[in-house]
């Protein structure tokens, strides 16, 4: 797996999102953002995430959509359970992920990371293909900017995130990109 001089990688399937932005001038990539998405809440494998990322969701077709209805965000990946790697945004540009949060003294992490998106539930364990190419991923992504950390949702937004949740084995993946 290879992250293209574009902001591309070469493994992902690639879905435009428009919800993104320049990066601040000058704006080193020091953090990957893992998180974790289900739409609807505990359900997988449908379209609903490529079509919320693509401003293409359909607000009534689900309870649940009307408490989201109008909300434009992206990430620059997702990860399938069953391992399928898509990507929205080119890692040069800003995808709007973290909402507002901050991380080591510093807000606004959007300006400053790549988030990827894990198919998934906080309370669920997360599939053996998941952990796979997140960890290849990763490992593409600190061969090609200055990555200093990698952390959860939770950890730049604490107060109104608790993703990816316990289901997510942190031990396991640090362990994987080692």
């Amino acid at each position: 797996m290879i992250a293209n001089a574009d902001g591309r990688v070469d493994a992902a399937r690639y879905v435009a999102s428009a919800n993104c932005d320049e990066r601040p001038p000058g704006e080193a990539i020091t953090l990957l953002v893992v998180h974790s998405i289900s739409l609807p809440p505990g359900e997988f494998g449908g379209d609903g995430i490529v079509r919320l990322f693509t401003n293409e969701l359909d607000w009534t077709a689900h309870p649940y959509y009307r408490s989201i209805t109008g909300i434009r965000v992206s990430a620059h990946f997702l990860i399938r359970r069953t391992g399928e790697l898509l990507q929205f945004v080119p890692c040069t540009k800003r995808a709007w992920h973290a909402g507002v949060s901050a991380w080591r003294g510093r807000s606004d992490c959007n300006g400053f990371s790549i988030g990827i998106e894990l198919e998934g539930a906080d309370d669920l364990p997360f599939a053996e293909p998941q952990y796979l190419v997140l960890a290849q991923l990763a490992r593409a992504l600190c061969s090609a900017y200055p990555i200093a950390d990698i952390v959860g949702h939770c950890d730049i937004a604490p107060a109104r995130k608790t993703d990816p949740g316990p289901g997510f084995d942190w031990a396991r993946f640090r362990d994987s990109i080692k």
